[in-house]
């Protein structure tokens, strides 16, 4: 199609140009093989997207593609949707730097499913539409709920998007021997036209992909690993601890995160924001019904655990093969790009060029499927949850809303590719634990309350979540890594560096207290309203149409 053949005919040229210059410009060697793979993943999913638009008519298709995908393959797609470049890359690379205790975000990440398995998942099929916010607002008040739903998905939206951005400027710039920004825009590019023309249907596509390419690839690369120690994990573990300057500590829990507030703050964040992503949360829409949700979760978390195990292979992995040679590493004894290219430093040791251009491809692809999800879920609240639902009060055409939802889309995209060439040396992991932490502080309390607590209220739920939010912001402001790194103060005013012990606290007892306290004839409504939410959330009838909100 069209759109393939000028990315690719841009990217020939780019690369030719820069190519010449590169070492005038301080610019790497191209990557052939990657680059080959690259376009091959990209002219493929550019045709899935062609053929998704001509199906993609109605806002449903558009949302939640009709409704139509099955269970394990919404699963196959919540795990390329959720296993990122943090995961596959950060992981990893914190692993290679501290051993067993970089496994504390596989662990937090992993956690967080059982919750969204028994708690949400087929509740939140039952009483929603196309967004987490037509489940919270079935009985409560429209308008601030939606509102604030909606600010709480836009931030983390946001946060989460500059940080796959950065890392995936990082990544081509570094591999494909582009410059920063014109990787920054490549990946924008494609975004858009993914989400605008194929909506949900051709990001679920660009997603199930992604995943099996990811996990065929850390397979191999775990298998490959492995094979050098004649699969022996203590023959693997010895190496790495007589390899690593840390030694036996490696083995140890507390290399990464010593202080336990910090330790308990940051795996709230990633449990019970996992809980309260938007766009993970939006792929529930995507299925036939609610046992179709479970079987999402169940397959989802089958996936996403297999592979954090592959990532702790690998990370020990790079421990052994990288430390001590010289080919990897720089004139300091680091290693070459920092600790996030561990894994694909590690692929280019045990397979060669051909291994390395794979997994850089697939390492691509993962950030392209994450960002494509992120501003679905982004256009969504924008288009569904403000213009349609309160612009409009309901009464808008679909035809004009999915209209809304694709300018949005460009909009959010051209943000994006903006905040991506600014936010370039910021520290992405912690931009993903902040996202994670507004997701537990604003999302995950309204979600689990007006599911399960009949005594919640409009202000209460608006009030708690607003709390939650600017608590977390505020925090993170005052705390060490914006006050003192950023700021350049000598001491930070908030001593932690994760505010989600915080946030969420303050969250969960403002909307108790608020909502114990508020008296008024819609309060008493919204109450009453619970035992209808209750038989829809359990039974699923009338969750095929509109949503129909009690009050």
């Amino acid at each position: 199609m069209n759109f393939s053949i000028i990315l690719i005919l841009f990217m020939l040229d780019v690369s030719n140009v820069y190519a010449i210059d590169s070492q005038t410009m301080g610019l790497t060697n191209i990557n052939i093989p990657a680059v080959i793979m690259f376009i091959i993943f990209v002219s493929i999913t550019l045709g899935i997207t062609y053929w998704a638009a001509k199906k993609t008519r109605s806002a449903s298709d558009f949302y939640t593609a009709g409704g139509s995908i099955s269970g394990f393959q919404n699963g196959l797609a919540i795990a390329g949707d959720y296993m990122s470049a943090a995961s596959f890359l950060g992981i990893s690379g914190l692993v290679f730097a501290s051993g067993f205790d970089g496994l504390i975000y596989s662990i937090g990440f992993l956690v967080g499913w059982p919750v969204i398995l028994f708690l949400l998942a087929e509740r939140l099929r039952n009483l929603g539409k196309y967004t987490f916010s037509d489940a919270v607002s079935f009985r409560l008040k429209e308008l601030p709920i939606r509102s604030l739903a909606a600010c709480g998905t836009l931030a983390v939206v946001i946060l989460y998007l500059i940080a796959q951005m950065v890392g995936a400027g990082k990544l081509i710039q570094i591999l494909f021997g582009l410059p920063y920004s014109v990787a920054v825009f490549i990946v924008g590019f494609l975004m858009i036209c993914y989400v605008t023309f194929g909506g949900m249907l051709a990001t679920t596509w660009v997603q199930t992909i992604k995943a099996v390419l990811l996990l065929f690839g850390a397979t191999i690369l775990a298998f490959a690993v492995l094979n050098k120690f004649d699969f022996s994990f203590n023959l693997l573990f010895t190496k790495a601890i007589s390899s690593h300057h840390l030694g036996e500590a490696i083995m140890a829990p507390g290399g990464l995160i010593s202080d336990p507030v910090s330790a308990i703050s940051l795996g709230l964040a990633l449990m019970f924001g996992t809980a309260g992503l938007p766009h993970i949360l939006m792929r529930f829409f995507t299925v036939r019904n609610a046992k179709e949700a479970r079987n999402s979760v169940f397959f989802a978390t089958s996936f996403i655990g297999y592979f954090y195990i592959l990532t702790f292979v690998i990370g020990f992995g790079a421990i052994v093969l990288l430390t001590n040679n010289d080919a990897f590493l720089d004139k300091f004894g680091n290693i070459l790009g920092g600790n996030n290219m561990a894994a694909v430093h590690l692929s280019k040791a045990v397979g060669g060029d051909i291994f390395l251009g794979f997994i850089s491809a697939v390492a691509f692809a993962t950030i392209l499927a994450v960002v494509s999800g992120l501003t679905l879920a982004g256009a969504s609240a924008i288009s569904h949850d403000l213009y349609a639902s309160l612009f409009c009060g309901g009464e808008v055409q679909e035809r004009k809303e999915v209209v809304v939802s694709r300018i949005s889309t460009i909009i959010l995209g051209v943000i994006a590719i903006l905040l991506g060439i600014l936010f370039e040396k910021q520290n992405v992991a912690y931009m993903v634990g902040l996202a994670f932490a507004i997701a537990a502080s604003v999302n995950f309390p309204i979600l689990f309350f007006s599911m399960y607590w009949s005594r919640l209220t409009t202000r209460g739920a608006f009030a708690g979540g607003a709390a939650g939010l600017l608590t977390a912001v505020l925090c993170v402001i005052l705390g060490p890594i914006v006050w003192v790194d950023i700021l350049g103060n000598t001491k930070a005013i908030f001593p932690y560096k994760y505010p989600a012990l915080f946030s969420m606290s303050i969250a969960f007892i403002t909307i108790i207290i608020i909502s114990y306290l508020d008296k008024s004839t819609r309060a008493k409504k919204e109450i009453g309203a619970f035992d209808g939410q209750f038989v829809r959330a359990q039974t699923g009838v009338g969750a095929e149409g509109a949503v129909q909100h009690q009050i």
